[in-house]
């Protein structure tokens, strides 16, 4: 079995599996499945998921049954930057404590990111500009559309941060649920968008390659399709940034024991 990566989604996963009073029937979940990625076990791709660092966070607001559906992509944001991503359940009256105060944190600017389509004009902006001293944060309403739409207009502790509305260039590549407008992307290709904009490009492109990764390898097993040929470019990309990522590694870990022996 392949270690569940210690991150703030799959700790909620384990904690809301935890208090459930009856088994959670998700469309897919009688699929035997790695617990680490989701996919089925014959077709895991957890030696391809890469851990990243950046500036930039986010705050995961998931509506009460997403983080078991084994389609979601909300873990893959996790996955890519597990130190700086958050995950709380939605509450509309009782806000989490600890998501109250990180959203009050002068470390971090945030951001509700949403679709310029649905909302006040006074709040949006397509620029990631924080505030001198801070970080961006990055706040996703991670559900189904009308989830999302509903947990936006009625958190009232998310009405005083600018709207982020982005413009993506290509529609979204996820199959696994249908959106109503084409600029309504799944939530890892909003935080590869996001991450783009707020100069994070490197960081973006690797949420982008593991979410399709993991798309493609979800949709080949819900018809019992075998992983293609077409998905070796995506393997090879995903393997450098891997390698990129442990290079700079052995550099900080060589630089920081040079300053303690100096």
């Amino acid at each position: 079995m392949k270690p569940i990566p210690d991150h703030a989604v799959n700790r909620l996963r384990i904690w809301r599996k935890s208090v459930s009073t009856r088994p959670f029937l998700a469309r897919g979940g009688a699929v035997p499945r790695c617990e680490a990625c989701q996919l089925r076990h014959d077709w895991c791709a957890c030696e391809w998921r890469p851990a990243l660092k950046a500036e930039a966070g986010f705050c995961l607001l998931m509506y009460d049954s997403e983080p078991m559906k084994p389609s979601n992509t909300g873990r893959l944001i996790a996955d890519v930057l597990p130190g700086t991503t958050w995950a709380f359940l939605w509450k509309r009256t009782q806000p989490h404590p600890e998501l109250l105060a990180l959203l009050a944190d002068p470390a971090w600017q945030p951001y509700v990111v949403f679709p310029a389509c649905e909302k006040a004009p006074a709040r949006l902006t397509t620029e990631v500009v924080p505030l001198p001293g801070k970080k961006p944060l990055f706040i996703l309403l991670d559900g189904t559309w009308p989830e999302a739409r509903k947990m936006f207009n009625m958190s009232p502790y998310l009405d005083g941060f600018p709207v982020l509305a982005i413009k993506p260039d290509a529609l979204s590549t996820y199959g696994m649920r249908v959106a109503h407008h084409d600029e309504h992307l799944c939530t890892a290709e909003v935080a590869a968008c996001v991450l783009e904009v707020a100069g994070e490009i490197r960081v973006g492109q690797a949420l982008q390659h593991w979410f399709n990764l993991f798309s493609s390898r979800y949709m080949a097993g819900r018809v019992s399709r075998a992983p293609g040929e077409d998905e070796q470019p995506l393997l090879r990309a995903l393997e450098a940034i891997k390698g990129e990522t442990a290079l700079q590694g052995a550099g900080e870990e060589e630089s920081q024991s040079l300053c303690r022996d100096y």
